[in-house]
């Protein structure tokens, strides 16, 4: 049986908010908007893409599940996404090589040291 990945699901207060600050931080195009539910995607028909869908509940702990991106310049990328709105967030990580940020409704995400060898 074949499956394809269409979408990571995002729960978030306001969806078109969020949506269009993670379409703004990667570059992507919003697929489908609505009061209820914001659709990025790399480019309109590339899959997966990124559904932020509404909820009432706010995020009350970390996350389960998070992504992670390894840019070629890790500072410079940092600094790009709390330029942005994202802000440093300590879950615990103590010192690592990666960098843990939050986007404006506290969602985690790591930024990824530059891959060697």
């Amino acid at each position: 049986m074949a499956v394809k990945w269409e979408q990571l699901v995002v729960d978030a207060a306001d969806p078109a908010r969020l949506g269009g600050w993670w379409a703004d931080a990667l570059g992507w195009e919003v697929t489908d908007s609505s009061d209820e539910e914001f659709e990025i995607r790399q480019t309109a028909d590339r899959l997966p893409g990124i559904l932020f869908v509404r909820v009432k509940d706010t995020k009350q702990n970390k996350n389960r599940l998070h992504l992670d991106f390894r840019p070629d310049d890790q500072e410079a990328e940092v600094a790009r996404y709390l330029g942005l709105g994202a802000r440093r967030v300590d879950i615990g990580q103590g010192s690592q090589s990666w960098v843990v940020l939050a986007d404006p409704e506290g969602n985690e995400f790591c930024i990824l040291s530059e891959r060697h060898g």
